[in-house]
């Protein structure tokens, strides 16, 4: 009662002629206001600014523009019409040098604050090759609800909508015209799936009432230009599904693989469902440096391709293998970094929890010819024991690359316990594997990191640490 009546007493107020100092977490800027921390959303660094506060708390401020006073330097034109809406690509108003360095700073300043290792030991951040249609997989949702802008609003309200949900928003879509996250024909497919279910009165998902036909539509590329599109539907109308399917098949020839899946829970999520193949390969074939991986419709894949090269390099330079390591790889995945390493190593062990994941593994494995790995499904604290150990060889080299989440800390004793001479550390999060690096500095120093940048335009960043055990 105390809380909610302290927070009913907080009244937002202006604040005037700020200047923003640098880009911090989740894509905030940061200003300091009489020795304040001031988080800010829209805005960049060197924007001068008028804000209103909205929230307080002990140590800092959160507030949103009221007035640009100056804009920055560093400012540039985002090309997305729908920047600033669909909650995206926050950073497109900001030039890429200065997205990089926000990254950077952000890799610094976690392994400094959490680890207290010294700025030297971070290599300067690899930059993406393409900024846009850079990713091989995009998901749009069908919804009765469309997000309605300030331009949009004398449009007919009922109009439905295929896009992205607005942030914080789960009933409301943005529809989308042009998309600069995938390469085409992406936005020619969702915008031909569109009309066709105009013109053919078909209903988009009532996420409210759980009515309607139609619910999501997922795209995936190669880089060799060929396209996979699975269709969501919420019934099971097999001659309206195969309209559409066969549409798309006549329509466009970039498109090798058709598939549907039939949702008729409360929610989107798929994993637990089957995918139903309609037409054309069965997956998507992508080669990474000679090596071919199958890509189904359900697949964990990465999705800046390229950048996934540049990373899965980094961590085999930092793995420093000769041929004779056992390596384990642990959050394997669907084995990718695994059977990457595998024809530089002895032997390779990939364990993952996702038992449909490793299925995966071992397919690719087979797909390769590739019989020096071996993938186990499991919790890492429960598989990775001593008998375990024993049954598959002592490893030489850990690599793993955990969620967001960062490592449980039965995983890090299991980790000491294996006791490796490496351990390369591959992290979506530098906050959460800075802390895991002081975890584990009892036994193992950090020898270098490599930040690399897999989502331009994001303030998400990827890093690869080394590190070796201590002497």
């Amino acid at each position: 009662m105390l809380k909610i009546l302290i927070m009913s007493r907080f009244k937002s107020f202006e604040i005037h002629d700020v200047k923003v100092e640098k880009l911090a977490a989740e894509g905030k800027a940061l200003a300091r206001v009489n020795g304040l921390v001031v988080f800010i959303r829209g805005a960049v660094p060197g924007d001068i600014v008028d804000l209103l506060v909205v929230r307080k708390k002990k140590n800092y401020l959160e507030a949103k523009v009221l007035n640009f006073k100056q804009l920055s330097p560093y400012r540039q034109t985002p090309k997305c019409q729908h920047f600033g809406v669909c909650g995206g690509c926050r950073w497109q108003n900001l030039q890429y040098e200065k997205q990089l360095e926000a990254k950077q700073n952000q890799v610094v300043e976690a392994f400094e604050h959490i680890a207290g290792v010294s700025p030297k030991l971070i290599r300067p951040i690899l930059p993406s090759d393409d900024i846009y249609f850079y990713r091989n997989k995009l998901e749009f949702t069908f919804s009765a609800h469309r997000w309605l802008t300030e331009k949009s609003k004398t449009q007919e309200r009922s109009l439905p909508a295929l896009g992205f949900h607005v942030p914080l928003n789960f009933y409301k879509v943005v529809d989308i015209q042009k998309c600069w996250l995938q390469p085409e024909p992406s936005n020619h497919i969702r915008n031909f799936v569109r009309k066709l279910a105009f013109e053919r009165g078909y209903e988009f998902y009532n996420i409210r009432e759980h009515t309607g036909f139609l619910r999501n539509l997922i795209i995936r590329n190669n880089l060799s230009g060929q396209f996979m599109v699975i269709l969501q539907v919420a019934q099971n109308r097999p001659d309206d599904i195969a309209f559409i399917l066969e549409s798309l098949r006549d329509n466009f020839p970039q498109i090798l693989s058709l598939y549907y899946i039939l949702n008729q829970k409360k929610n989107d999520s798929y994993a637990d469902l089957s995918p139903v193949h309609f037409w054309g390969e069965k997956f998507l074939i992508e080669d990474l440096d000679g090596l071919k991986f199958r890509i189904h419709p359900k697949s964990f894949f990465q999705t800046n391709t390229r950048q996934a090269l540049k990373l899965y390099r980094v961590a085999k330079e930092f793995a420093q293998l000769t041929g004779n390591e056992v390596v384990y790889d642990l959050y394997t995945g669907t084995g990718t970094i695994a059977l990457f390493v595998a024809r530089d190593v002895r032997k390779v062990i990939g364990i993952e929890y996702i038992a449909e994941a490793i299925e995966d593994a071992r397919e690719n494995a087979r797909f390769n010819h590739i019989e020096n790995a071996q993938f186990f499904v499991g919790d890492l604290k429960d598989v990775m024991n001593q008998q375990f150990i024993q049954q598959n060889g002592k490893p030489d080299v850990i690599i793993l690359d955990p969620p967001r989440a960062g490592m449980h800390k039965s995983v890090v004793e299991a980790i000491k316990f294996a006791a490796p001479q490496r351990i390369v550390y591959v992290s979506c999060n530098p906050a959460t594997q800075a802390r895991d690096v002081k975890l584990l500095s009892d036994k193992y120093d950090l020898i270098v990191t490599q930040p690399v940048d897999m989502f331009p335009h994001t303030h998400h960043v990827e890093n690869v640490a080394l590190l070796e055990k201590k002497s």
